[in-house]
């Protein structure tokens, strides 16, 4: 990799950890994904492996706030559910329609739960919490929203897992229609 900067080795990392888990993803699988040899790895990131997720993690949540979080509460109340049904096509295109695992979600099932949970909880607490807010500009409920969001965050996450299961992205599909449907606001 000719003239490596950090922020390029990013997106290579984030797939290193996706295809392999924190545990999997040895600095040999780093090293071949990236171009780069152990000592170039450590002047990019001297706290090695955990260091690397932790920039992953980081560049994640940027994009999500970016893509998501904020425009569903940047919405005002009449363009909230219109920008509750744009989240499911934005995360749709990022997980490839169920072909790229969540790399958040998996590390939250893994060991490294425990390594990275204030960073894991953060991100699907903040995705709940924009989303049930522009839930309520779009008019569902108040006693509602919050659960509701809950089971849209929860129903994309199982759609990824299954949709990979299966091996059929209309899986994937299939759940975030029926999920954006029950976001729908009804006249």
């Amino acid at each position: 990799m000719a003239r490596a900067e950090r922020s390029d080795l990013l997106p290579r990392l984030a797939e290193v950890f996706r295809e392999h888990g924190y545990e999997g993803a040895s600095l040999s699988l780093i090293s071949q994904a990236t171009g780069l040899g152990k000592g170039s790895l450590y002047h990019f990131f001297p706290g090695g492996k955990e260091e690397m997720a932790q920039a992953v993690l980081a560049e994640i949540d940027g994009w999500f706030a970016a893509q998501v979080f904020r425009p569903l509460r940047e919405a005002n109340d009449a363009d909230a559910d219109a920008a509750v049904a744009a989240m499911f096509g934005t995360v749709a295109a990022y997980f490839r329609s169920g072909r790229r695992v969540c790399l958040v979600g998996a590390l939250s099932l893994s060991d490294a739960r425990d390594r990275f949970g204030e960073r894991l909880r953060a991100y699907f607490a903040e995705w709940v919490v924009a989303l049930s807010q522009a839930l309520v500009r779009a008019g569902h409920p108040p006693e509602t929203a919050d659960a509701l969001a809950e089971e849209v965050v929860g129903g994309i996450q199982g759609a990824l897992v299954l949709a990979r299961a299966l091996d059929r992205t209309e899986v994937f599909e299939r759940i975030l229609a029926g999920l954006r449907d029950r976001c729908a606001i009804r006249p």
